[in-house]
């Protein structure tokens, strides 16, 4: 894409708080809130040109959807504290483990908000629903932890394999992935049997 020499910026909107969250966006201007002792760029204006990662975007509040369905549309938003208008372009991408429909009809997530991020939309199923990725998954991270630790790398027997295969993973990839490293910081270089 014409963006891949821009910033791809993450916001894991989960973790913002609630408070914070416009300063976070849009920025805020010097002395515009308690504790505002410098202007922040906020992370609309940081991606200009590039693209914005709204992960867990099913968790933001919902007075904040308006905001940030406003800002989709329009691609301007002003920083906290000011009253200029700053143009912005910038790609989308959102991610969520939430069931977005079923918080569109409890009334937790804005229906216009979900037209509008779910323009191109990839479902992927959790580990369990695709066991056949757990070797490829096993290997690649195995490879990545050893680099990172400058370890040999763990081995698995297919009896090793076949175990992770029946399990239910239900911290999904991430739990996968924490299994591999403590077995990479506690096992390195053996064969992991079972």
């Amino acid at each position: 894409s014409l963006r891949k020499d821009h910033l791809f910026v993450k916001v894991n909107c989960a973790a913002l708080v609630p408070t914070l969250i416009e300063s976070e966006l849009f920025g805020h201007a010097k002395g515009s809130f308690t504790g505002a002792g410098n202007r922040r760029i906020g992370r609309f204006e940081m991606a200009d040109g590039g693209t914005v990662f709204l992960d867990e975007i099913g968790d933001l509040p919902i007075q904040s959807q308006a905001k940030l369905l406003q800002v989709l549309e329009e691609k301007t938003f002003e920083r906290v504290g000011e009253s200029t208008p700053m143009s912005v372009d910038f790609r989308i991408i959102s991610a969520t483990n939430q069931n977005l429909p079923r918080k569109i009809q409890e009334k937790t997530f804005r229906r216009d908000l979900y037209y509008r991020v779910n323009t191109v939309h990839l479902n992927i199923p959790p580990l369990r629903d695709r066991v056949g990725d757990i070797p490829l998954l096993v290997r690649c991270f195995t490879t990545n932890f050893a680099e990172k630790l400058q370890k040999p790398e763990a081995r698995y027997s297919s009896a090793a394999i076949e175990a992770l295969s029946r399990y239910p993973w239900p911290g999904n990839v991430r739990e996968l992935e924490n299994l591999v490293e403590r077995i990479m910081i506690h096992r390195f270089g053996h064969l992991i049997t079972e």
